[in-house]
């Protein structure tokens, strides 16, 4: 605010002699740029923050504090952030001490009209509550003195008792000297008595602090009594008089008393109630001999404590959930009984563990594919080329995946989870956007609960590349159309290759030295020397020969010569002409005896090359054979090759003879294992050159490659996370353990995306990420121990064919049916629904194309009934099959059908998913606004249609989980605001399950 205007009266209110009506005043350095900050000494008078140059001194700037949020900056435990509505700068406060910047946090929130009207309501609500209990406690009174024809005799004392108090929040900030006041309140008497002060202690991660305090039993603790809470902060321990406020909350001990869960959640809140600056949960210890209270239903607190504590705390859960956030809430069924619901949100450290692991594999797999084409030693001009192409493409991701590992790595350390403002970072391209689990448990008036779960994620997307030229599905369609088409081996086949090359390597040494001492031997005129040699000789050849009688050399030399004659300009500038002559390395004496030998070649070639090896290998035998008098010669061939010798006499012949008869036949031996190397390692060569360029420069430019990974990378987490959560709740679900071996596991993908601007692209992108997860498989493994770290999934294989390994305890595992134990995989599904809800589909239903969506929506769902028709096949006796047929039913009539906004195909084949426990995900462009509108509506419907919600509390409870539920804390923990991003205009278009209530958007 620049003083212009009430110069006069703002000078006065700014004055030290008026510091007696200021809520806060100290030094601060302030600045509108990090690198801009400068000391400057601060006050605080209502909603106008003073800023002078120094205690006394000229006043430079008053900042009104009004339609501004004040925040803390997340990388920094001593800076605030003004941000202003109206589009300034935002003015960076830095304190002296994390103690000091939570002060001035909680009175900066509370300087402003929008709490002052907070405050007056609170006071409202406050008087109201205290009138209500009054009259409650003295009906209860009433009650007691009815009973007691002695008159009135005093409340009964619940003491002794034990309570634990666990903060969370703004507490935590000041972990180090923080101390809790407790007080009781007789709200009989209307005294207020000073209990203790407890030193707190940190607990079992940074973010959470307990206490305890134990009321003895002639303490004087009643039903009616109320405990208030104070949370200090102590800059020195040894005095009281810097000790400085951080928050207040009470409870009755009748709420503790009587409730249902396992503890009671309070807002810890400044001095006034109105602003929340924490969270204190409280709980009731069992002490030794103490029974539970009579009034409690024990079947519904087991159950609670059990799911709670034992379940939810198991290892199994820490190692895919984290940094939980629940909800309750009572709902009432249709004949008038309560449904407790707790709803619960939380991150999951999958989020950067498995890109990691991912990356790390990725980059694995390209350094080994450079290391197998330099081994193939020299080549041709042609194949150089292709070499040179791999290796380029190969070394430019592997620099890529590096730098992104080594970041990726530093910020998984501080945090599990990508906001969606950090959804373009380049650094977090490969982790999902606002990753959760979104989870229900439904606990009927009968006691027994049921768990239902939804993975929320940002769609699936490269945003880091945009989305200026489409997405991933039209850029390798365009991709596709201009590349080469060529045969591709796999990576088997590429293997075979390589193995194949290595046997080549180390026989033709072994093949050739003893054809040398073969003829060494020879001058010795040792009878059993020559034989000695001649057997090894044998038995090398043999093995060579064995070694080249493979289809994939025929096939391969096929290839190579059916390929048409083109030319071909590699990354290093170099044309090459793609001839068979080239390929193969072969020189020749003209162009046209090499044209007759491509046009001559036939499938026979091969065989006679090997062929030729083994006859003279046979010729040889023969020889060797009627130098020690030992001839018989049978075969035509054999006769034929020793005709020119049987006219020589064969008495004791000289050894000068032996040498010159066994010459002729080992260079033709050589000859014939010279000639088939050269065709064995042309065809093998072309074989791994073929794969490493299926697998590299025929995906793509390196930049379309990586896009497709990190989209790829984005869904493999949620589908992890997903998949631990339906097997972990399927445990003692023996149908569901043999439909995933037998079936495999169907995951449904429902999104939000609209055909309309960037949204396209990410429809695009999710597509691709989805299919490709079809080549993912899952295996169950047994864990060395029941840690959280050693619990974590881990990734082995290669693109295309990667195996997710999920370990178990090893007493959960032996549970296990015998084929996941013994190592059979676990198939994946995917299908992907979508439908656009907001204002942009309506531009592309009226002027726009929803060819995308229709395609997509109708590929999945032929895919859904392909698996389902499986399912019925295998698992014909699986509960519910049958009722699949009409659902699938109104599902294609429901595809088929041109409507707008048609989100009833959602709801179908949401429903479907469920029927086959399968895993449910919903997406939209961050998970955010439009996520919660989806995953909230799936939650009311559940409760209306499995757990007989009554109808006239429908509305009622979907607008209570939107406005007060978990979703509301994921907009407040990706943006700072706790508003749905959406204007009125904006959900008019809205389908109308899909609007949130009055207040809770902005």
């Amino acid at each position: 605010m620049k003083l212009r205007v009430n110069r006069s009266q703002l000078l006065f209110l700014s004055r030290e002699e008026t510091s007696g009506n200021f809520q806060k005043e100290g030094t601060l350095r302030v600045g509108r740029h990090e690198s801009g900050l400068s000391e400057r000494f601060c006050r605080l008078r209502g909603n106008l923050l003073f800023i002078l140059k120094k205690r006394g001194g000229k006043l430079e700037e008053v900042l009104l504090l009004e339609r501004c949020e004040v925040m803390k900056l997340p990388d920094a435990d001593r800076r605030l952030a003004l941000m202003f509505v109206s589009g300034d700068p935002a003015v960076l406060l830095e304190s002296s001490s994390s103690a000091e910047c939570v002060s001035w946090l909680v009175v900066l929130k509370d300087a402003n009209m929008d709490a002052l009207q907070q405050r007056i309501a609170h006071l409202h609500t406050l008087i109201n509550t205290h009138a209500t209990r009054h009259t409650h406690t003295a009906a209860e009174d009433d009650l007691g003195d009815a009973g007691d024809a002695g008159g009135v005799e005093p409340a009964a004392a619940v003491s002794p008792l034990h309570l634990r108090l666990e903060c969370r929040g703004v507490v935590a900030m000041a972990a180090s000297r923080v101390k809790v006041r407790v007080c009781v309140i007789d709200t009989h008497t209307h005294t207020v008595r000073k209990y203790c002060w407890c030193q707190i202690v940190e607990g079992p991660d940074d973010s959470v602090l307990l206490t305890s305090v134990c009321f003895r039993g002639d303490y004087p603790l009643y039903h009616h009594s109320r405990i208030k809470v104070t949370v200090y902060h102590e800059e020195e321990p040894t005095t009281d008089t810097t000790r400085s406020f951080l928050g207040l909350t009470s409870f009755n001990i009748r709420d503790v008393l009587r409730s249902k869960e396992p503890h009671i959640s309070l807002s810890l809140r400044t001095m006034d109630g109105v602003n929340e600056v924490g969270e204190v949960k409280v709980s009731r210890l069992q002490m030794e001999g103490e029974t539970p209270p009579e009034h409690k239903c024990p079947a519904l607190c087991d159950s609670l404590h059990s799911s709670v504590h034992d379940k939810e705390n198991s290892p199994m859960m820490r190692a895919v959930l984290c940094a939980q956030v629940c909800k309750v809430y009572r709902f009432q069924t249709e004949d008038q009984r309560w449904l407790l619901v707790r709803e619960q949100m939380s991150e999951t450290p999958l989020s950067f563990s498995l890109p990691k692991q991912l990356l790390s594999t990725l980059l694995r797999s390209h350094t080994s594919r450079v290391q197998e084409v330099m081994e193939l030693g020299d080549l041709s001009p042609h194949w150089d080329g292709l070499r040179y192409d791999v290796i380029g493409h190969c070394n430019q991701l592997i620099g890529c995946y590096q730098e992104t590992l080594a970041e990726v790595d530093k910020l998984s350390a501080a945090s599990s989870f990508k906001s969606s403002c950090s959804k373009s970072d380049k650094r977090l391209q490969f982790v999902p956007t606002n990753l959760h689990a979104q989870r229900m448990e439904v606990t009927d008036p009968d006691g027994s609960g049921v768990w239902y779960e939804v993975i929320t994620v940002g769609a699936p997307a490269d945003h880091h590349q945009a989305f200026k030229h489409g997405g991933l599905k039209r850029l390798l369609s365009k991709h596709t159309n201009t590349g080469d088409s060529s045969v591709s081996y796999s990576q088997d086949e590429s293997c075979r290759a390589r193995e194949l090359l290595a046997s080549v390597a180390q026989l033709q040494p072994l093949v050739f030295g003893l054809a040398e001492e073969l003829l060494s031997v020879s001058v010795e005129q040792s009878a059993a020397r020559l034989q000695q040699v001649l057997d090894g000789l044998t038995q090398q050849t043999e093995q060579f020969v064995h070694a080249l009688k493979d289809e994939l050399v025929k096939s391969a030399l096929l290839a190579i010569h059916a390929q048409s004659n083109s030319s071909h300009v590699h990354s290093n500038g170099l044309l090459c002409d793609n001839t068979p002559a080239n390929q193969e390395g072969r020189t020749s004496s003209g162009q046209q005896d090499a044209s007759r030998r491509e046009a001559e070649y036939d499938e026979e070639e091969w065989d006679r090359a090997w062929a030729n090896v083994a006859m003279s290998l046979n010729c040889i035998i023969a020889m060797g054979d009627r130098l020690l008098g030992r001839e018989e010669v049978t075969s035509p061939e054999q006769q034929e090759a020793t005709g020119d010798t049987n006219s020589q006499n064969t008495a004791s012949s000289s050894a000068s003879s032996w040498q010159e008869q066994l010459l002729p036949l080992v260079v033709t031996l050589r000859d014939c294992v010279r000639e088939a190397v050269g065709k064995a390692r042309a065809a093998m060569t072309f074989v791994v050159l073929q794969e490493a360029v299926a697998t590299t420069v025929a995906q793509g430019p390196a930049h379309l490659v990586q896009r497709r990974h990190a989209v790829f990378s984005q869904a493999l987490s949620a589908l992890v996370c997903g998949f631990m959560l339906k097997l972990f709740g399927g445990l003692e679900d023996p149908d569901f353990l043999q439909q995933l071996h037998s079936v495999g596991l169907l995951v449904q993908f429902e999104g939000l995306l609209s055909t309309y601007g960037d949204e396209v692209g990410m429809l695009e992108d999710m597509e691709v990420g989805v299919s490709d997860l079809s080549g993912v498989t899952f295996s169950v493994t047994e864990a060395t121990t029941e840690e959280p770290d050693e619990l974590l999934p881990t990734l082995r294989g290669a693109w295309g064919s990667l195996v997710v390994q999920v370990p178990l305890p090893p007493e959960t595992f032996g549970s296990m049916p015998q084929e996941v134990k013994d190592g059979r995989l676990i198939r994946v599904h995917p299908v992907l629904f979508n439908i656009g809800i907001n204002q942009q589909q309506s531009l592309a239903e009226r002027f726009g194309d929803s060819s995308l969506q229709e395609r997509v929506n109708q590929q999945s769902c032929e895919r859904l009934r392909a698996y389902c028709d499986t399912l019925r096949d295998r698992r014909p006796q699986t509960a519910g099959i049958q009722s699949l047929c009409d659902l699938l039913s109104s599902l294609d009539r429901s595809v088929e059908t041109r409507k707008r906004k048609n989100v009833e195909l959602l709801w179908i084949a949401a429903t479907v998913c469920r029927k086959v426990r399968g895993v449910r995900l919903t997406s939209c462009k961050s998970a955010k606004d439009r996520t919660a509108m989806s995953v909230t509506l799936e939650q009311c419907v559940l409760l209306r249609e499995r757990h007989t919600l009554g109808l006239q509390h429908f509305s009622t409870a979907l607008d209570c989980m939107r406005r007060d539920g978990c979703r509301i804390e994921n907009v407040q923990k990706n943006v700072g605001t706790r508003k749905f991003a959406f204007s009125g205009v904006q959900l008019l278009t809205f389908p109308k399950l899909y609007r949130p209530p009055d207040g809770s958007f902005g």
